[in-house]
């Protein structure tokens, strides 16, 4: 029996849709059509040990990365869902060198475009972790009825109209965030939907997690390394004790965070002194997202969606989570 008390994705968006009169509708069919994409991807996902999908691809991706097999076939679904739909002008990926401009007559006159880490912690495949999707949308800067240009994608994350990601675990999860909210919808494998499970998700202000790579810790500046053992060394009479858990999934490890409370940091390093993750395709929407549900999001100087990226690909530090957990890390990088 289906629960009609229960919104799916596509209910839910078209309920939202009806509280703007003027609304075209185009960011609704985008979010399905990414829904679509996903419950694709999950299909995937959930036989990976089962056929020839698991592993490397034998090839590097633009960020000179071993590219997986299923990399290469979420990084297709979501191209693919995307052009064949009506609310999409173009798309740039992680996967991808360049933006891939869908240009045709119904394309060209969308106003949005999309940018996705297809598979983010791809590299967990192959030994069962949590791995997801990660997306943002923006509206495009240049005239519609023409071609979006690089121009649309280079815009400062501020700038986003919604941004989500997908979680493949346990069970399989999309979450979304406009400015008026952040909603998480379960598949429901019984229908094949999603449906809203956790409406007007918010960030608790404060958590007892911390998540960051251990193996780098004396690659890190000197107020990274403080705040670290500052973590270590709290009791209960600081707001400790914290506790360290760091899985390697970014989507998995800051959607606990999310839920429970945390903060998530990949500082720069010596070796990598701009820092690892995309700017573009995982910090501006993961930014988005958690300073929409009530937190903050820094590379550890200034705010992430203040950041105006020069480039496709360009890198950052990120520190992300509870919103007094971010005060208190700040004190020790801004000393």
């Amino acid at each position: 029996m289906v629960n009609r008390n229960i919104l799916t994705l596509d209910e839910f968006t078209i309920q939202q849709m009806r509280q703007f009169p003027a609304a075209t509708g185009e960011l609704s069919s985008l979010l399905r059509d990414i829904g679509l994409a996903a419950k694709r991807v999950n299909v995937e996902v959930n036989k990976a040990g089962l056929v020839d999908i698991l592993g490397d691809a034998g090839t590097t991706n633009v960020q000179g990365e071993e590219v997986k097999k299923l990399d290469i076939y979420a990084n297709n679904q979501f191209v693919g869902v995307l052009k064949h739909g009506i609310s999409c002008a173009g798309i740039a990926s992680e996967e991808l060198d360049d933006i891939v401009v869908f240009d045709d007559e119904v394309s060209n006159h969308s106003k949005y475009i999309c940018m996705f880490d297809p598979l983010d912690g791809s590299g967990n495949i192959d030994v069962n972790v949590s791995i997801g999707t990660i997306f943002s949308i923006y509206r495009r800067v240049s005239p519609r009825g023409k071609p979006c240009t690089h121009e649309d994608f280079l815009q400062p994350g501020n700038r986003q109209v919604a941004a989500g990601y997908v979680i493949y675990g346990s069970s399989t999860m999309f979450v979304y965030a406009t400015k008026r909210g952040v909603n998480g919808f379960t598949l429901d494998p019984a229908i094949g939907e999603f449906s809203l499970s956790h409406p007007d998700l918010k960030c608790p202000p404060s958590g007892k997690i911390y998540s960051v790579n251990h193996g780098n810790f004396f690659q890190y500046t000197e107020g990274v390394k403080q705040y670290i053992t500052a973590c270590q060394k709290k009791d209960k009479s600081n707001g400790g004790p914290y506790t360290q858990r760091y899985i390697g999934s970014m989507v998995a490890d800051v959607h606990r965070n999310l839920i429970k409370g945390g903060i998530f940091m990949y500082p720069n390093t010596l070796d990598k002194p701009k820092g690892k993750l995309r700017l573009l395709y995982e910090c501006n929407p993961f930014a988005f997202i958690v300073e929409v549900a009530g937190g903050k999001a820094t590379n550890g100087e200034r705010p992430i969606l203040d950041i105006l990226p020069t480039e496709l690909h360009q890198r950052t530090a990120l520190f992300i989570g509870s919103s007094d957990m971010m005060d208190e890390c700040n004190t020790f990088l801004t000393a």
